[in-house]
């Protein structure tokens, strides 16, 4: 089970990663670029996460995770003036949900939390909004690599290259370890 926490914070710093590797290449209006008047833009999706990330995870060990001050709907609606706003508080909210679960212990896994009264065991509450957030990077990523067109940076093995990265993998000692550690 410290195995299974190790392994969530990682993910979660993956996906996070992923988030800042398209910012890194988009401009202030590429992150407010809708398809069209129902879909959201990066700058929304993000301001959705922020909302959810500091709901969910002040105080979640002791409060709801539905917080009474957060306002949903309203995370749909503007957005941020610009770039820098919106990764200042895409960081916020990932170190809220840092903050939260770093500290956690094996033992912590089985305590129950609550989302909108329903109960969660801790290891439930963190599969949640793993799944939850790795959903909207996929929007993120998926959107900026629309905007950007044939001039994207692939996050992940390009296209035609998978037998090259195959063979390097290939190549190593068979050895325990998580995908994204440098090997």
């Amino acid at each position: 089970m410290t195995n299974y926490l190790e392994s969530a914070i990682k993910q979660f710093e993956y996906y996070k990663s992923l988030g800042e590797k398209t910012f890194e290449q988009l401009t202030d209006e590429h992150l407010h670029w809708q398809y069209n008047e129902d879909s959201n833009s990066i700058a929304i999706v993000v301001k959705h996460m922020v909302g959810n990330m500091l709901s969910r995870w002040t105080n979640f060990l002791t409060e709801d995770g539905e917080k009474e001050w957060r306002q949903r709907d309203a995370e749909f609606e503007g957005s941020y003036a610009n770039k820098i706003e919106m990764i200042e508080a895409w960081q916020k909210g990932w170190q809220c949900l840092f903050n939260a679960i770093k500290p956690l212990q094996i033992q912590d896994l089985k305590k129950i939390v609550y989302i909108r009264n329903q109960g969660h065991t801790i290891t439930e509450a963190i599969n949640r909004q793993l799944c939850h957030y790795a959903y909207h990077v996929g929007q993120l990523v998926y959107i900026g690599k629309l905007i950007k067109g044939n001039d994207w940076k692939s996050l992940s093995i390009p296209k035609n290259q998978s037998d090259a990265y195959n063979k390097e993998k290939f190549g190593q000692a068979k050895h325990r370890g998580h995908f994204t550690d440098k090997s």
